[in-house]
């Protein structure tokens, strides 16, 4: 769980790409390890956490509340929710837990623009042993 949070709070996370594939080996890798050990619900968490990690990093990325406003009405977010999410003063954490941030970012689209689940890796891992 350290090395994993080494890798999302880097420094370089403007480059998401670099982030996702670094990532992407050591879960591979950390998986294939510990593949044996029943361990569904720690999967379950630390899965939440990282999804939450990356909201985040776009949400912080979207530097001004235009282009927030602005991309949450591209993903299909209902532009009064937009407007609100997008002004909110509060923290960058804070505001990954909006309904329209999460509306917008779902897992399923996250999973299809190249991020790795871990869940599902663990489950096919989990079923070989």
């Amino acid at each position: 769980m350290q090395r994993i949070t080494r890798i999302a709070f880097s420094p370089v996370l403007t480059i998401m790409e670099s982030v996702v594939s670094s990532y992407i080996l050591y879960a591979r890798g950390w998986l294939n390890y510990y593949g044996i050990a029943s361990m569904k619900n720690n999967i379950d968490d630390i899965n939440g956490w990282l999804y939450h990690r990356i909201r985040m990093c776009i949400w912080k990325q979207w530097k001004k509340p235009r282009t927030k406003v602005r991309n949450l009405i591209k993903m299909g977010v209902p532009k009064e929710l937009a407007i609100q999410a997008g002004n909110t003063r509060r923290g960058h954490w804070f505001a990954t837990h909006t309904v329209a941030v999460n509306m917008a970012m779902t897992k399923e689209r996250l999973i299809n623009s190249g991020f790795y689940d871990l869940a599902t890796a663990y489950q096919s891992v989990h079923v070989n042993y």
